[in-house]
């Protein structure tokens, strides 16, 4: 009885932990709040409170993921910024940057008075919390939102006041929200500006400045706004950064190496150890004691599961000469990243360098399926069979990613899942259309799955041979290799054999057979072919 009675107590539990919030220290994500008034003068509270809120529940020891993670996600699923969203397609957006509640809301204003409401949604089970209402003076709008971010949160042990220390005069608050979601750079500017003059120790405004003068290419501007923030803020660590990027982006090598040296030297950082590398690798003069790809090896260590991180490494080691090297970290990059058309592309011409044409040309060829800036590029170095162009390395711009919610592997894995769907809904099409011998239909299919995914060997297999029945015998080889090259199997060597017979390269058909036979001495295809090349 007591046993039964333990596990009754159990599954009662489980549903009821289910139904709480989820605990302090969750990925939340704060979407937009709605503007119930109706009144185009208010709309800025709408960004307003989501980025308020966000920054209190990221006091209060919460994961909030920020208004540019956000972006990001609504980018990849193609929605506009300011459009209204279903609730669908907000919990797949939560889902997408890997948050366990999303948090929306809306917000109504009367004269003088503000009513804000906020519901919590928990993705794992799809529990949609009590509506949280807090009405108040719409000067004590930080107070408000600090009432919501507790309820949010409520096993928070962070005082009240620590919440909201950090919080500008809401009139600066309200210049640089209007700034921040402005279209236009130079609106940007001007509210960004006006936000300063409010309150000229609101720095996290003056580094939104830096970004708007960055993204304009004004890098001496841009410099001199990061140079303004003091040692004692709390943002003067990334203000540095952001100053050492300037530096880079000015050509002034020297000085950004000094200043991302203090910087890691503080605290060690995969970004600014690539960054490093990074001017190493663009600055005239080398430094006798570290190369280039001795830094970004040091990065990779720092943040191993980066991919841009090992292609500076493959790329640098490419321009360094080594191409040993070159070839292992850049077929490391394409691994973790099969669509990278610029990895491919440096693989291909490392490849070629190495003696190994056929399986370099391939590799070109998928970087120009990939982006067709490739084909532009081979047009203009037609005799340059080893040409790479300068500037491929990658910049490093988020400080310090190691302590936060790792949202861009969020968005990367939601993005190769759904690449992965796609890719295999255009294979098992293409696949039905080639077995009902619609073979201009399915190359289509089959070219979009290889697009999405390019070292399918299915699928280029069965692209393969379309085009063999097709009568497309050149490209039906190619196919054939890329197939074998991505996964050595039988089928796609006989195959390949069928297509050297229609192309009369009778030896090269017979090298393929009798590999096959030498793994598989009954396999009858190869037996039955070869039999019929030695009749002949």
């Amino acid at each position: 009885m007591k046993t039964l009675a333990l596990l009754m107590l159990l599954a009662l539990a489980a549903p009821a932990r289910a139904q709480q919030l989820v605990s302090v220290g969750a990925r939340q994500l704060v979407m937009p709040f709605e503007n119930a008034t109706r009144e185009p003068r208010f709309n800025w509270l709408a960004e307003g409170a989501a980025s308020a809120l966000t920054d209190d529940l990221i006091a209060l020891g919460a994961q909030a993921l920020s208004r540019d993670d956000r972006l990001r996600a609504f980018e990849h699923l193609r929605v506009p910024p300011a459009a209204t969203l279903s609730e669908a397609t907000i919990v797949r957006i939560g889902q997408i940057v890997g948050a366990e509640q999303v948090v929306t809301g809306s917000f109504a204003v009367d004269g003088t008075s503000l009513t804000i409401r906020a519901r919590p949604i928990r993705l794992d089970t799809g529990r949609r919390f009590p509506e949280i209402v807090e009405m108040g003076a719409l000067n004590d709008f930080f107070a408000l939102l600090a009432n919501v971010a507790r309820r949010v949160v409520p096993d928070s042990t962070v005082s009240t006041s620590a919440m909201e220390s950090t919080h500008p005069p809401l009139s600066a608050f309200e210049q640089f929200v209007k700034g921040s979601v402005a279209e236009n750079p130079a609106t940007q500017a001007i509210f960004l500006k006006e936000a300063l003059r409010y309150a000229p120790d609101y720095h996290r405004a003056r580094l939104a400045l830096w970004n708007v003068y960055t993204e304009q290419g004004n890098h001496k501007q841009a410099l001199d706004i990061a140079r303004q923030v003091p040692v004692e803020s709390p943002l003067s660590r990334q203000a540095r950064f952001d100053a050492a990027l300037s530096l880079l982006n000015l050509g002034r090598h020297t000085e950004a190496i000094d200043g991302l040296t203090v910087l890691n030297r503080e605290k060690r950082d995969a970004a600014l150890l690539n960054d490093l590398g990074v001017a190493q690798l663009r600055r005239t003069v080398k430094s006798p004691d570290t190369s280039a790809a001795d830094l970004f090896t040091q990065a990779m260590a720092a943040n191993p599961s980066d991919p841009d991180l090992t292609f500076n490494l493959g790329y640098a080691s490419w321009l360094a000469h080594d191409t040993l090297s070159a070839v292992t970290w850049l077929r490391e990059t394409v691994r973790r990243n099969p669509a990278d058309d610029a990895a491919h592309w440096v693989l291909g011409v490392a490849l070629q360098a190495s003696a190994n044409a056929a399986e370099g040309q391939r590799e070109k060829d998928l970087a120009k399926r990939l982006a067709s800036k490739w084909v532009d590029f081979e047009k203009k170095q037609p005799a340059a069979t080893a040409a790479v162009p300068p500037g491929l390395e990658r910049v490093k711009t988020d400080l310090d990613a190691a302590g936060m919610p790792r949202m861009d592997d969020a968005i990367a894995a939601a993005e190769q899942r759904d690449q992965r769907e796609a890719a295999v809904f255009h294979l098992e099409s293409g696949r039905r259309l080639y077995q009902a011998q619609r073979d201009a239909e399915a190359i289509n299919e089959l070219r979009r799955a290889i697009y999405l995914s390019p070292y399918d060997r299915e699928a280029h297999l069965l692209l393969g041979r379309a085009y063999l029945r097709e009568g497309q015998i050149a490209d039906a080889i190619d196919e054939l290799k890329i197939s074998i090259w991505s996964d050595d199997q039988t089928d796609a060597r006989v195959a390949l054999a069928e297509a050297y017979v229609q192309a009369k390269n009778v030896e090269a058909a017979r090298l393929e057979l009798q590999t096959v036979l030498t793994r598989e001495p009954s396999n009858p295809a190869a037996r039955s072919l070869l039999e019929k090349i030695e009749t002949h």
